[in-house]
């Protein structure tokens, strides 16, 4: 709710600070008097575009501030200010300021924030409603939440929200993988001639540095068997260590029967000294006897080396991961050969999920048509008192195109309406004059607000082309509208203002050629002097003042 406003320096407004209270608040005053600039200060504290032109001429800077009253617990407002780190407090203190150069600042509880966060806050704390923007209600698509919304049927619409995720998940899957089958059964026969090729290779890890080796060993051949057999010449030739050894022994053996066997340790290091010598020289011959090194190996080697490496270029991988990669291509072929099997358990998911949405959105969509009986209902109760009696109000629920279905279900909304008898149901705006929209609207706010929300409603002239008894019952209607929301009304209608729980008056002075316009509270008495006026024009009655008086009463 708006407790305060406060505006310096705005158009013909110098310094104003306003108190509100709960209930209906009425603001009148003559055409031109300046209510349109309280309003537009209020609409810079929501978060409206501002301009320079607003700063009151002279003046280098305007400023506008206002508190409200928190909103009740679970209003959005709450996880807004959460999610921007805005401290939250016993209420809301907005403050925005304009300099002559452009230069605008925007404060929510004393902390900085960007004209789009004030926006979004200020759109939960105030509605805004003139004679032809009743916020949305002319608006087609705002149709369905705004039946949802009267419905309170929450926890079915989050059914029906999930529902319909699973279900367009699941439709993405299955074009996946339709367009995978399909472009794996183009690359088939590819597939199996890659296949074919690589199993005529028949390659296995670690064989390219195995054939690598090898190649250096037959490069090498030469060397090798030049040092083998100079290896096994300096064993076997010129000093003979087999006879060394063995003469070594005898020496050994000869001086270890005098001392009773007391070297026999050097004995046995002899002995095992032989058996090396003579096992080295037998590994130098087997090796020297084994060697086979011939050109066409060699050629052999070459060409094995330039098929892996081809077929690894081919298939861009290294050579040791060709045999992986012939993996991979017969699982391809594999799921090629399943594909159509396990498209078909997809298309079956998909096909499930789709019914499961079907049955939640059908259980949403007759919740909507028994909401739509009673919001119907409901709102043709209130045309009567607001002298529209033959008129008549429609929620329409048809079922969407399967290509329309949505997260908010399979139903299309639009309140119609009728204002004759027998005439054709239309839109709102087709259908409806000015002063019959701003009826219909009423009828439906009364039925529609949320005594929860603790906010506040603007009315900007919604009465304008009524009068009478008409204006008299629209008035009425405002009044109980404000038994859950506050309002504040802008109206030239007498029979409206009477029905007013507070009462601010605009006027407009000229002093020294300085214009300023200014607003005060009424009492009781003022507010029967200002209905007087609005009813007599200029020159006040006593005829008028009688009248005024039947009317607050």
């Amino acid at each position: 709710m708006l407790e305060s406003l406060s505006i310096r320096n705005v158009v013909l407004i110098d310094k104003l600070d306003l108190e509100f209270a709960d209930g209906m608040t009425i603001l009148s005053g003559e055409t031109g008097a300046g209510k349109s600039i309280l309003l537009d200060s209020l609409g810079l504290i929501l978060g409206q575009r501002a301009d320079t032109s607003l700063i009151r001429q002279g003046e280098e800077k305007l400023s506008v501030s206002a508190i409200f009253s928190l909103p009740r617990q679970g209003s959005k407002l709450y996880s807004i200010m959460d999610d921007n780190d805005i401290d939250i407090d016993e209420s809301i203190a907005i403050k925005r300021s304009l300099t002559i150069d452009g230069k605008s600042k925007i404060f929510i509880n004393d902390q900085p924030v960007s004209l789009k966060l004030l926006k979004e806050i200020g759109n939960e704390l105030v509605e805004v409603h003139g004679q032809f923007d009743n916020h949305g209600l002319l608006n087609q698509s705002n149709h369905l939440f705004i039946l949802d919304n009267y419905g309170k049927y929450t926890n079915l619409l989050k059914d029906v929200a999930e529902a319909f995720t699973l279900y367009k998940q699941a439709v993405k899957e299955r074009k996946s993988a339709e367009n995978q089958l399909q472009n794996s059964k183009t690359e088939e026969d590819n597939l199996r001639h890659w296949i074919d090729e690589l199993q005529k290779l028949n390659p296995y890890e670690g064989e390219e540095e195995e054939l690598s080796k090898r190649r250096a060993e037959i490069i090498n051949s030469e060397k090798l068997v030049e040092s083998l057999n100079y290896a096994y010449g300096s064993i076997t030739q010129g000093a003979d260590i087999i006879s060394a050894i063995r003469h070594a022994q005898s020496a050994i053996d000869r001086a270890n029967s005098i001392v009773d066997g007391k070297y026999q340790n050097i004995v046995d290091s002899l002995e095992q000294t032989l058996i090396n010598a003579e096992e080295t020289i037998r590994q130098i011959e087997d090796v020297s006897s084994s060697l086979n090194y011939n050109q066409n190996e060699a050629d052999s080697i070459e060409q094995r080396l330039y098929a892996l490496r081809g077929a690894a270029r081919k298939h861009q991988v290294l050579i040791d991961e060709l045999p992986k990669k012939l993996e991979e291509m017969k699982k391809q072929i594999a799921s090629i050969e399943l594909g159509e099997e396990g498209l078909f358990d997809i298309i079956k998911k998909e096909e499930q999920l789709r019914r499961i949405y079907l049955e939640k959105s059908k259980e949403l969509s007759k919740c909507r048509r028994d909401t739509a009986v009673q919001l119907d209902k409901k709102v043709m109760n209130e045309l009567a008192p607001l002298k529209m009696e033959k008129a008549k109000f429609v929620t329409q629920i048809e079922e969407l195109e399967e290509n329309n279905w949505n997260i908010n279900g399979i139903d299309d909304v639009r309140f119609t309406v009728s204002t004759n008898p027998n005439s054709p149901q239309g839109p709102l705006n087709k259908i409806a004059s000015g002063g019959e929209l701003a009826r219909f609207m009423l009828a439906l706010k009364v039925n529609l607000v949320n005594s929860d929300n603790n906010m506040t409603m603007i009315f900007d002239e919604v009465d304008s082309g009524v009068g009478g008894a008409t204006a008299q019952a629209v008035g009425e209607r405002l009044s109980c509208l404000s038994k859950n929301v506050q309002i504040l009304l802008v109206t030239h209608s007498p029979q409206v203002a009477a029905c007013g729980k507070n009462h601010f008056k605009v006027e407009k002075k000229t002093q020294n050629n300085i214009t300023t316009t200014n607003v005060y509270q009424l009492s009781q008495k003022e507010k029967e002097e200002e209905i007087a006026r609005m009813l007599a024009g200029e020159q006040i009655t006593d005829e008028a003042r009688a009248a005024a008086k039947v009317l607050m009463k």
